[in-house]
C-alpha cells in the first residue's frame, strides 16, 4: 500500500510496524531499533536470514551514541563529510543494541540517511530505524515505491518520495586503527576516502549486507558478456545449456554510459527488462575490466552479484 502521507507512516512505526522509506540509495524497509518484534518482522517479511546484519539509520549525527560504543576522530571526520549521505559506518555497538540486528556480531552498520522526509520521520519516531532494503532476501533492490508495491504484492506500507537519486546501496566500510576498510562499494567511492586515510578493500566479510556471492539478482537470469560481438553462436549455445534451456528468448538490458546515471537506473531498467513478456533471460553488454574504479566498482560489485553467468 502506497501512501504519501508522513503521518501514516510515522503512526505505522510507532504501533510497531514495518515500513517501507526512502533514501536517496534505495527504499529500505524500516522498524523502531526499540521493538524487537518488529525486527522480527522484517527478517520474516524479506525472508532473510538472520546471519545478514542490518544497517542502522539514525536522523542526526548526535544520534550515533545511542548506537555505537566507540566513535573515534576518524568516523567524526567522515561523518562531517559525508553525511547525510550514502556512506555507512561499521564501528563497536552499544550493548543494549537488539542482537538480531547485528546478527549477533559485536558491530553495528550505522549511516545518516539523505533524504529529509525519511530523517525527519526518526527524529519525530524518537529512536533510529533498522532498514535493509525493502525487497525478498537476494532479489533487485527497489528504488521507486512501485517496486516495493509490486514485490510485496501491496502489503506493506510504504511511504512515497518519488525515486531513489543514487540508485544502488550505500557504501559500507570499518575504520581500523588509521585505515578505512571498503566493505561494499558506493556512491561514497574509494577515491572519495583516500582523502582522510589509506583506504583497503575486503571483500565478503559477514559485517556488511549483501556479502553473498548472488544478491541483487532479477527475476530472469542475468548474463553479462563482455560487449555485444561476444555473443558467437558457441557462446549463445554455451548459455542456452547452462540456463538449461531448449530455447533462449533473451532481452537485451542497457545501462547509460554515464557512472551517475547507470548507477541511479540500474535497478528500475533490471527490472523493467526481465519483466517484459516473453522473455527467459537478460543479457548485458558491460565491460568489467574498464569499469573497476570510482562510482563504477559500486556498479560492478552490484552486477557480479546479481548475474548468472559472466560470460
Amino acid at each position: 500500500m502506497i501512501t504519501e502521507s508522513y503521518d501514516v507512516a510515522l503512526r505505522e512505526l510507532r504501533a510497531g510496524g514495518i515500513v517501507a522509506l526512502p533514501t536517496e540509495t534505495v527504499y529500505g524497509l524500516a522498524a523502531d531499533i526499540r521493538n524487537p518484534q518488529a525486527i522480527i518482522k522484517i527478517f520474516e517479511t524479506k525472508m532473510r536470514p538472520e546471519f545478514d546484519p542490518l544497517i542502522v539509520h539514525v536522523g542526526d549525527i548526535a544520534d550515533v551514541i545511542r548506537v555505537v560504543d566507540d566513535w573515534p576522530p576518524l568516523a567524526q571526520k567522515l561523518a562531517e563529510t559525508f553525511w547525510p549521505g550514502p556512506l555507512t559506518m561499521v564501528l563497536r555497538r552499544q550493548s543494549n543494541i537488539n542482537p538480531m540486528i547485528t546478527s549477533g556480531l559485536e558491530t553495528v552498520a550505522v549511516r545518516l540517511p539523505a533524504n529529509p522526509k525519511t530523517r525527519t520521520l526518526i527524529r519525530d519516531l524518537g529512536a533510529p530505524v533498522a532498514a535493509p532494503s525493502a525487497n525478498r532476501f537476494g532479489h533487485t533492490s527497489p528504488t521507486t515505491a512501485a517496486h516495493v508495491d509490486a514485490e510485496f504484492s501491496g502489503e506493506i506500507l510504504v511511504l512515497d518520495d518519488g525515486p531513489c537519486q543514487v540508485g544502488i546501496e550505500s557504501t559500507v566500510i570499518r575504520i581500523n586503527a588509521d585505515k578505512i576498510q571498503v566493505l561494499r562499494p558506493g556512491a561514497v567511492t574509494a577515491e572519495d576516502l583516500a582523502r582522510f586515510a589509506i583506504v583497503e578493500t575486503v571483500k565478503g566479510s559477514v559485517e556488511t549486507p549483501g556479502h553473498l556471492r548472488h544478491h541483487y539478482m532479477p527475476a530472469i537470469p542475468l548474463v553479462i558478456l563482455p560487449n555485444v560481438r561476444a555473443l558467437t553462436q558457441p557462446v549463445y549455445d554455451g548459455i542456452r545449456l547452462r540456463l538449461q534451456k531448449t530455447i533462449l528468448h533473451p532481452a537485451w538490458m542497457e545501462l547509460p554510459d554515464d557512472p551517475v546515471l547507470a548507477a541511479r537506473l540500474l535497478y528500475a531498467n533490471m527490472r523493467a527488462a526481465a519483466a517484459a513478456s516473453d522473455v527467459n533471460c537478460l543479457l548485458l553488454a558491460y565491460p568489467f575490466h574498464k569499469r573497476r574504479a570510482n562510482l563504477w566498482a559500486g556498479i560492478s560489485d552490484r552486477l557480479e552479484k546479481a548475474s548468472t553467468i559472466i560470460v
